[in-house]
């Protein structure tokens, strides 16, 4: 095994991985959401650190094949996600209709902090619901079996590198944020733009877009 070819497909799942991962979407948005209020960040991005290793290796497996072929079922997916994408942006438009400041601690004076199990629940939907996922995974799987015999799997391993360096730069990096978001009015700004891209994507995904 060529160590150049290894660290070339390490890195070109890094950099795949990367590119795939940061962008402004509904999983983004929550992590963010959470990181800036200091609400069990450390299992938002365990969670979906550990989702994309799951989706990544499934990517690699071939699994991408399996969902190629079998379009209703993504289909389903995604009029369940849009469902639940719209959902969510309504209840975050609501917030930005009576925005709250933080207190020190990160949470809100008014509005109770979301429970673990309540957060966990909504990471995951926001994660497994998303039908684009599984069409990365379809992508990823391909431009893996590209690298050849064994080389896949460091491609693999540079793309879940890649998640597990976004999310947790999202999610305990947000904290510095926190002095710009004790004015309400920044929280407004925040829940309007999460607002407009969950309900944007959710009408996407439903339009089949």
């Amino acid at each position: 095994m060529n160590f150049s070819d290894t660290i070339n497909a390490a890195g070109l799942g890094l950099a795949t991985g990367l590119a795939l991962i940061v962008a402004i979407g509904a999983q983004n948005a929550f992590v963010l959401r959470q990181g800036i209020r200091g609400e069990h960040v450390a299992a938002i991005v365990t969670i979906c650190a550990l989702s994309d290793a799951v989706l990544i290796a499934a990517g690699v497996l071939g699994t991408g094949a399996l969902i190629a072929a079998a379009p209703t079922a993504v289909v389903i997916l995604r009029y369940v996600g849009a469902a639940f994408l719209v959902t969510y942006g309504i209840m975050a438009a609501r917030r930005a209709l009576n925005p709250q400041s933080l207190t020190a601690d990160g949470s809100s004076p008014k509005s109770g902090k979301k429970s673990l199990t309540a957060a966990i629940t909504t990471v995951l939907a926001l994660t497994w619901l998303n039908p684009h996922v599984y069409l990365d995974i379809a992508l990823l799987g391909s431009i893996a079996s590209a690298q050849g015999s064994g080389q896949q799997w460091w491609f693999g391993a540079g793309a879940i590198l890649g998640s597990i360096l976004w999310f947790s730069s999202l999610g305990f990096g947000a904290r510095f944020l926190k002095g710009f978001f004790s004015r309400p009015r920044s929280w407004q700004l925040l829940d309007g733009g999460i607002a407009v891209t969950m309900m944007a994507l959710g009408t996407g995904l439903a339009l089949g877009s």
